[in-house]
């Protein structure tokens, strides 16, 4: 990640509120991590940092030295337990001050996303089993098909491949990979 930031939002359901949370990378505007639950303490973003942590792991770009999470000055994104987490992670905070979102626009910008392109098309929403759902499959067609003019009009799967191809070490020559 070039800079993430878990953030959430909520959505009504017939069976009370389910809140979402998402990582993305800044630079890349892929959706790394996110997580929905129907109660908004720390765990609701801790989850979605540490599947953002697993899948840069998984995907073989693990989260390096200066990578700064932005996030607003919430409860959630200060507790203790998130404060560990990141520092665990070796990944620096940035948090804005109360009342403003300058640190955290980017974010609103994706939840904003999602309740346009998702939640409000889809609804009534039954509960938290179907939000989950329809937010795997939106966040898989959000990475890997839709379009972002931001990044050159083409996927944050395909624009992080790109990157990747060519940033990747090559190995000195005369010596067998």
């Amino acid at each position: 990640m070039s800079g993430g930031w878990p953030d959430f939002s909520h959505v009504a359901t017939w069976s009370g509120i389910v809140y979402g949370a998402f990582a993305a990378d800044v630079f890349s505007r892929t959706i790394v991590g996110w997580s929905a639950a129907t109660s908004k303490r720390a765990k609701l973003v801790l989850d979605a940092l540490d599947m953002a942590l697993w899948h840069r792991d998984r995907a073989g770009t693990p989260v390096g030295p200066g990578l700064v999470h932005h996030s607003d000055a919430g409860s959630q994104t200060t507790s203790f337990a998130f404060t560990a987490q990141l520092l665990h992670a070796g990944i620096d905070a940035s948090i804005g001050t109360v009342g403003d979102a300058l640190d955290n626009a980017l974010m609103e910008s994706q939840i904003g996303l999602c309740k346009t392109e998702l939640i409000k098309p889809r609804k009534p929403w039954h509960g938290l089993a179907d939000v989950e759902l329809a937010t795997a499959e939106w966040v898989d067609w959000f990475n890997n098909q839709r379009l972002h003019t931001a990044i050159g009009d083409i996927p944050p799967h395909e624009h992080e491949t790109n990157y990747y191809a060519q940033h990747q070490p090559r190995p000195a020559a005369g010596v067998n990979a």
